[in-house]
């Protein structure tokens, strides 16, 4: 097992609100925020307003939604929404807002609204080669097998991971039959466990792991990228991570080869994440919107079985969010997020690709 370099020592044990364990959230609820009967009348009002300009302007440039928090003007609720981003980056890391009427709007309706909410958290970032600001996470029949495929797209089990950006956000529009819960990790409270348990393991998690790009190659890169799973940086500790794509990545020759000890340590880390005295479990509910903050949270989905009639099967909106005042992040992360900006940073940007918001 390779020592830890005496020139490279580990961070310090990781202390504040984002080292956090599961149980100590499962008997509260001040991390859920109900939408009051106000603040949705005032989405409402944001949205009737935005539909009458785009009617009275059928042919404004695309794309048809509203991407600035000045296109959709919220008053009222813009206040909480910046103490929740707050609480994102600076706090426990998660939040979940609750009641978007779903089953009142229509479903381009909801897609705006939830937009344009976004819009005050953050600027949307491209989800996939295709451009889509606006994600929708469903069973499309397709397996994480097939390596141009991403595990988002299939009904399987994701495992902890992070998103390539500062937030990502969830509107559940339906539910499974059954499964499809929500986890969610402290990747801190991992670090610090590893720290005080293999300290040699959590040292290799800080030089460069080869992760799958699954087949979004950005111009004149590789078809995977070279990121540290823990990144000390200015200060912070900041993680990204996905065992599937760091695994599907030794397909190339010139990866870098993962060794025995890789293997441990990757183990090592999924198996704390896993562990319930570690992540707090979930389930969104119709008009939940889960919002995550991908540098200091893991988030995964449990399998599910759904719905026969195709009206019913589970359906959730996603937005990637570059947020500002987010932290700063290492140089290395430009392979990923294509620059480090704060504010304009994140997603997924390949040759020939246009922005568009699918939001039906």
């Amino acid at each position: 097992m390779p020592d830890i370099p005496s020139s490279d020592p580990l961070p310090p044990e990781q202390a504040g609100p984002a080292a956090w364990y599961g149980p100590q959230w499962r008997d509260r609820t001040d991390w859920i925020v109900p939408l009051e009967t106000a603040d949705l009348a005032e989405i409402e009002a944001a949205l009737g307003a935005w539909l009458a300009r785009a009617c009275a302007a059928p042919d404004a440039a695309d794309p048809p939604a509203p991407l600035r928090a000045a296109d959709f003007p919220l008053p009222r609720l813009a206040p909480r929404l910046a103490a929740l981003r707050d609480e994102l980056l600076n706090g426990r890391g998660f939040v979940l807002l609750r009641g978007m009427p779903v089953g009142r709007w229509s479903a381009r309706e909801v897609s705006l609204a939830f937009i344009g909410l976004g819009a005050h958290l953050g600027s949307a970032r491209s989800q996939n080669a295709a451009g889509h600001l606006l994600g929708h996470v469903r069973d499309v029949g397709l397996a994480s097998s097939d390596p141009a495929v991403r595990i988002y797209q299939t009904h399987e089990r994701q495992t902890f991971h992070t998103d390539s950006c500062d937030v990502v956000g969830l509107l559940c529009l339906r539910e499974a039959r059954r499964g499809g819960d929500s986890l969610l990790a402290s990747s801190v409270t991992v670090f610090n466990e590893m720290r005080r348990r293999r300290p040699d393991l959590a040292a290799l998690l800080f030089r460069p792991l080869a992760t799958d790009r699954r087949g979004e190659v950005p111009q004149g890169m590789k078809p995977y990228f070279e990121i540290p799973v823990f990144n000390w940086y200015e200060g912070r500790l900041t993680t990204i991570y996905q065992r599937q794509y760091i695994d599907s990545a030794q397909r190339f020759p010139d990866a870098p080869r993962l060794t025995d000890a890789h293997v441990q340590a990757l183990d090592l880390f999924d198996s704390l994440a896993e562990d319930p005295a570690v992540h707090l479990t979930m389930r969104l509910a119709p008009g939940d919107m889960q919002f995550v903050h991908n540098h200091t949270m893991l988030h995964d989905r449990t399998a599910f079985e759904d719905h026969e009639d195709p009206a019913q099967r589970r359906h959730l909106l996603r937005l990637w969010l570059a947020v500002p005042g987010a932290r700063p992040l290492p140089p290395v992360f430009a392979q990923r997020y294509g620059r480090v900006t704060v504010g304009d940073r994140g997603g997924i940007v390949v040759p020939g690709m246009r922005p568009v918001v699918p939001v039906a």
